[in-house]
């Protein structure tokens, strides 16, 4: 690697090698509100016979996943923006960690702790480093900052030995802007990063719709997630208009929070959303279950994802969903089959699909039953984690020796 202080690599000499014996694998990520993501992963590690470590910037849901998962934590200020003087410091700290903490794989995710983590990875030489990529900010972004962003995209990359995509048209399009070489860019089974628990996430009943006063008789179209421009709300809120001239008794039921990132709507938006007579704003909810269970149909009209985990919850759940054929997205829906999808950024398309479904129960009650099937046979939790905790097993055993082969090769058996 080119143009790395190497003044970093002698920072803090490394530690006794520890007494616990087990593979140590640390996860990172950027912002505690990650953690939700997290779910049954960092545990799943843990069974495997894994160490687990938890890194992100100190709030509540650090914590709060640490002790559900049963894995230690250590929190480490990062900021989601560019920040070069804070940056410094928030690498020289994770640094510093993994120089004292010897893992045998470091996975980093999202952004900013992905570059920061993987970074610091490879000058403390951590034996397996995985990127694990969720989704390419950059395909939103323009000019010197889509150039910015793809830069360190690269350099993550090149500081990684796997590059582990949660989605095969993420993985096509990291390889189309030459994020990494195709050999370096991996996908486990059908992709997802943390699958579905189909027994919580299952038909059934709900008190939600009678919690908020919305008629059993209403049509109730559900978007679940942050309520950014990124996830497509603006086009969702003017579609949803466009619905109401057909079906006024149609009711729009937002289960997500406003989130204060790059992407955050702006606050005449937000209100113009908070005074609506006809939408539902619940705020951050920790169980979505409930919330699913009482929509006839999902929408994400998001322009860019990884792998949408709240598409298979929904599907699950045994509705229809609406989504759009960006990045990430048109994995999670098999089209006219388990829903359907439009093309981003096209409110009049986004209100088409979904009065063609909120008009046809049947052909709604058929695609939701397909997709719960579909995800119970491709994306329940148990097979997706397997595949996680099988490989880092394998890349662990073959750098410390126990097989002989580099990481990077470790799965291409698996790889579809």
């Amino acid at each position: 690697m080119v143009g790395i202080p190497e003044t970093l690599r002698f920072l803090n000499a490394p530690q006794n090698r520890r007494a616990d014996l087990r593979p140590h694998v640390v996860v990172g990520i950027t912002h505690p509100q990650t953690c939700l993501n997290l779910t049954g992963r960092l545990s799943a590690l843990r069974e495997a016979g894994f160490r687990v470590t938890l890194v992100s910037s100190p709030g509540e849901w650090l914590d709060r996943t640490a002790t559900r998962e049963g894995v230690d934590a250590t929190a480490i200020p990062m900021r989601r923006r560019i920040a070069p003087l804070e940056d410094m410091v928030s690498l020289i700290r994770l640094y510093r960690l993994l120089r004292r903490l010897q893992p045998d794989l470091a996975e980093f995710s999202t952004p900013k702790a992905g570059l920061l983590g993987v970074l610091a990875a490879w000058l403390s030489d951590v034996p397996v480093r995985v990127y694990m990529l969720r989704g390419l900010k950059l395909e939103r972004c323009v000019g010197l900052k889509r150039r910015i962003l793809l830069a360190m995209e690269w350099l993550t990359a090149a500081c990684a030995h796997v590059v582990l995509c949660n989605s095969g048209s993420l993985r096509d399009e990291a390889r189309g802007l030459g994020v990494a070489p195709a050999a370096k860019l991996f996908m486990l089974g059908d992709g997802s990063t943390n699958g579905v628990n189909v027994e919580r996430f299952a038909p059934g009943e709900s008190s939600v719709r009678c919690e908020l006063g919305i008629s059993a008789q209403a049509p109730v179209v559900g978007f679940v997630g942050r309520l950014t421009r990124d996830k497509g709300i603006p086009e969702l809120i003017e579609a949803f208009d466009r619905m109401l001239k057909t079906v006024p008794e149609a009711r729009l039921l937002l289960v997500g929070w406003f989130d204060a990132s790059d992407d955050a709507l702006c606050p005449s938006f937000r209100a113009r959303i908070e005074r609506h007579p006809r939408i539902h704003c619940t705020g951050f909810v920790s169980d979505t279950a409930p919330y699913y269970r009482a929509m006839d149909l999902m929408v994400l009209p998001s322009w860019r994802e990884g792998f949408p985990n709240v598409v298979l919850e929904a599907a699950a759940t045994g509705i229809p969903v609406i989504t759009t054929m960006a990045t990430g997205s048109r994995d999670s829906v098999v089209p006219e089959i388990t829903g359907l999808l439009v093309p981003p950024g096209q409110p009049e398309a986004l209100s088409t699909a979904a009065l063609k479904l909120l008009h046809d129960p049947e052909k709604r009650r058929k695609m939701g039953e397909t997709a719960r099937a579909w995800v119970v046979e491709r994306y329940r939790q148990e097979r997706v984690l397997g595949l996680v905790t099988g490989y880092y097993t394998r890349l662990v055993r073959r750098a410390t020796g126990e097989l002989h082969a580099s990481p990077i090769r470790a799965l291409e058996a698996g790889q579809d």
